[in-house]
């Protein structure tokens, strides 16, 4: 099984570029299940998860072709079923946002509950509401949500009584080719969100509001082809950004999304960092100097992202003073803790909140990624412990970050992939 092999002290400094977000890429993949023309996603990620999309989508049927710098034409015209099995599901929760479409547009799908992360509860029960708010049949047995609907989905008014991403997603997919009027009450407000319904735009779905917490949606009969481009993984560039600051260096990430990353900013230039930005870059430079420790605190966008939350905890965990860390949306989202506390970290946690004294210095130690995020936290955390660690289990790094070593390799990290 492959590990990274992470030899600390090394400040990074240097260019990087930002892979197409992952977040936003599946469910455009998935939207294309709501076309009969062919459709063309670009800047997709080379990533783990997105593989298992298109195996997905190629499993019911669907025409995928890959070019050689991860432009993939999809053509739903070939389908042959709306079933996706618990083989392909168990191993990616977004592969709950092929429901929406297929039941749209085939009239039935058949999805295995989802897997993923061990990160908490994340139930679809809002999403089985919208659906059946639009007329759709639910049933779930043996492991299975079954959805089915005679003629078209309806348009409704649906409000979610917790913010939901995916949810918003499936339902915003789900809505574009019902008849009448959807609207979206208390809807995710994330730029993968808007991402996607730009997407649908381009297709020729009629949606207003996208961006705010109410998105309304015009149905129309059928959707055609488009190409579009994804757009860059913020949470990549602020893992690359944190990476510069956590070693007292000097990173630029280019190809990125400025203004989607308004509060992690925010928090870098409170640690001490100078943050420069143009058009689609931004650069971050601690002049060398140690950062200093902040309190975080995560919510639904625009405010502190939660998948950044344990980027910053290993930032603390070496920064001058106390840090405090409140997860307010997944309450397992902390496992990473106690492998960092194996390499010196000073981390108490009570429910939902950890208090990091920073320390002077980490210890390489061999540790065990725990789920996406986590494996950034530890990767992080190795870069400025003294000696070797060694990561185990980054299969889950490989499902969210794109060829992670070889960009941090290029910033001057000592990090290669071992197998042993």
């Amino acid at each position: 099984m492959d590990k990274l092999l992470i030899t600390g002290g090394n400040t990074l400094e240097g260019v990087v570029r930002a892979s197409g977000a992952k977040n936003a890429a599946l469910p455009i993949l998935a939207a294309a299940l709501l076309t009969q023309e062919k459709i063309t996603i670009k800047n997709l990620p080379h990533l783990h998860d997105i593989t298992t999309m298109l195996e997905l989508l190629g499993s019911m049927g669907c025409g995928v072709v890959v070019d050689d710098k991860m432009g993939v034409e999809l053509d739903v015209s070939t389908l042959v079923n709306c079933e996706a099995p618990y083989e392909l599901v168990k191993t990616m929760r977004a592969s709950i946002l092929v429901l929406g479409p297929l039941v749209s547009h085939f009239g039935k799908a058949i999805v295995s509950l989802p897997g993923g992360c061990a990160i908490g509860s994340r139930p679809v029960d809002l999403h089985l509401r919208g659906l059946e708010a639009m007329g759709a049949n639910i049933v779930v047995e043996n492991g299975n949500i079954i959805a089915t609907v005679d003629g078209r989905l309806q348009g409704a008014r649906i409000f979610f009584d917790k913010v939901t991403v995916t949810g918003t997603e499936n339902l915003l997919m789900a809505a574009v080719l019902a008849e009448g009027k959807t609207v979206i009450e208390n809807a995710a407000k994330e730029p993968e969100v808007v991402d996607l319904a730009e997407c649908l735009i381009a297709m020729g779905a009629k949606i207003t509001g996208h961006g705010t917490d109410t998105i309304t949606i015009e149905g129309v009969a059928k959707l055609g082809g488009t190409t579009y481009s994804v757009m860059p993984d913020r949470i990549e560039t602020g893992t690359f950004l944190v990476a510069g600051a956590i070693t007292g260096g000097k990173v630029r990430v280019i190809d990125t999304d400025v203004g989607a990353l308004e509060a992690v900013l925010a928090k870098l230039e409170e640690a001490g960092a100078t943050i420069t930005t143009g058009d689609n870059w931004i650069e971050l430079d601690m002049k060398g100097r140690r950062p200093k420790s902040v309190n975080i605190s995560t919510a639904p966008y625009p405010a502190f992202p939660t998948d950044m939350q344990a980027q910053f905890m290993a930032l603390n965990a070496v920064a001058d003073g106390v840090g405090r860390v409140v997860e307010n949306i997944f309450e397992n989202r902390f496992m990473h803790v106690n492998e960092m506390v194996r390499m010196g970290a000073d981390i108490e946690v009570t429910g939902n909140t950890a208090i990091i004294k920073g320390a002077a210095s980490l210890k390489g130690a061999p540790v065990m990624a725990t789920d996406l995020r986590a494996s950034a936290s530890l990767v992080l955390s190795a870069l400025v412990a003294q000696g070797d660690t060694k990561i185990d289990r980054i299969y889950h790094i490989d499902r969210g970050y794109e060829c992670i070593e070889e960009k941090l390799g290029s910033l001057g990290a000592k990090i290669s992939r071992v197998i042993n």
